[in-house]
């Protein structure tokens, strides 16, 4: 099975475009998701999230939300709102966000290379967000959030890419958060197997976002495969693909993913300080401390932000997992002081993306939510790749990717 194919995708029309792109399902509570729906009837958010539109009274994994959902990609397909290509197309995609430009492909990747470990994970999931996106792609028998992968750049595929950005788009505008998102579409054929061959020829992909997408589009190819008929030739199935935007490394950008905690396990604040020089070099900051380099991580406690060093002799001994930032932090100060758990489900904890800056970080501790908090410096692509090489895993909310890929912009129908 080749490693990625073209699909004839289903996208809004160019003059709805702007209507109908969100950001990702996922970044959002249900609350904003309510608001970012007001107002705009064709908002992928009617599709992605639901439940936004329903009582409150309504749990977000209720079945009445997945038939929603599936309900309004009926509407917008009915109203040509949403149309699919005529034939099989790979998309070129290309995101600006603050002079950062990517430019990757929409295609759709192969379900047995996931399995088999050559599109390598590096996160674990959550049996229960698993569990909702099995039940959305079955209740809409489409994937219509992109898992977001990477390749190591390879010079032929990212100059056919750059050729083709350099003509015309299908698609471009500007999200509510600034960043512009143009599309492409590739429907010649001899270009088309170029791009396919170039793909099969690597030796690996790597899921940066979208485990959980990932993850359930497996799990339903599982199941359909076990339910159908020989003849219909499983290998050859829409099912066994699913939806994803690859983006060279080089291109890709990480930012910090910055943590706050609830309390302090029963310590004070001079208490906790103490632990925290037990384990590194500690001074105090004039300014919120955004670290620039592996080891350094800032500090938010009573009013008063400090720079923390961990040991680098000690950092250099450490395997890829070990040697991360959030490792450190975890394996220093969030398991044996602070008490954390399993960060995957322990509510003491809670993450902040880097995209919201240092001063969120302050505002949750001021406002006496959280009791401290940490800022890291981001995990490197490169570093990603080698956990994921390694057949590794990395902590929970290890990596924060910016800008975001839109949901909407290009959806897979099995």
């Amino acid at each position: 099975m080749p490693l990625i194919l073209p699909f004839a995708g289903l996208r809004p029309m160019a003059a709805r475009a702007r209507d109908v792109i969100a950001p990702p399902y996922d970044v959002m509570s249900r609350a904003e998701a309510r608001e970012m729906i007001a107002g705009r009837p064709w908002s992928f958010l009617h599709i992605s999230r639901p439940e936004a539109s329903l009582p409150e009274s309504v749990h977000p994994y209720a079945p009445e939300v997945y038939q929603k959902a599936a309900e309004n990609l009926a509407e917008m397909r009915r109203q040509g709102v949403l149309i699919q290509d005529p034939s099989p197309c790979f998309y070129v995609y290309r995101l600006t966000m603050d002079g950062h430009i990517q430019t990757g492909i929409v295609a759709i990747a192969s379900v047995a290379a996931y399995d088999q470990g050559r599109i390598k994970k590096h996160e674990h999931t959550r049996p229960k967000k698993e569990d909702d996106r099995v039940r959305q792609i079955e209740a809409l028998n489409a994937q219509t959030g992109p898992v977001f992968l990477v390749y190591k750049s390879d010079g032929d595929v990212d100059r056919v890419l750059a050729d083709v950005a350099n003509g015309p788009s299908a698609v471009d505008v500007l999200g509510g958060d600034g960043v512009r998102h143009q599309l492409w579409v590739i429907d010649d054929e001899p270009l088309i197997g170029r791009l396919t061959g170039s793909f099969d020829g690597m030796p690996a992909l790597y899921v940066a976002d979208g485990h959980h997408r990932s993850a359930a589009a497996s799990r339903v190819a599982a199941s359909r495969n076990e339910t159908s008929h020989p003849a219909a030739g499983p290998a050859e199935s829409p099912h066994n693909y699913f939806l994803a935007v690859l983006f060279p490394h080089d291109q890709v950008r990480i930012l910090d993913y910055n943590r706050v905690v609830r309390d302090l396990n029963g310590l004070g604040s001079e208490g906790f300080l103490d632990e925290v020089v037990r384990r590194f070099s500690v001074s105090i900051s004039s300014e919120p401390f955004k670290p620039a380099a592996p080891g350094e991580f800032g500090m938010y406690l009573s009013g008063q932000w400090y720079r923390l060093q961990f040991d680098l002799e000690r950092l250099r001994q450490c395997d890829p997992v070990g040697r991360l930032d959030v490792s450190i932090l975890t394996r220093e100060l969030l398991e044996p002081v602070l008490g954390i758990g399993d960060q995957r489900s322990d509510e003491r904890i809670d993450f902040v993306g880097g995209i919201r800056g240092l001063r969120a970080l302050e505002q949750r501790v001021e406002s006496g939510e959280m009791a401290v908090a940490f800022s890291l410096f981001p995990t490197g692509m490169e570093a990603l790749m080698a956990v994921a090489d390694a057949g590794s895993m990395m902590p929970p909310k290890s990596t924060w990717f910016e800008p975001k890929l839109a949901d909407g912009l290009v959806s897979h129908l099995l």
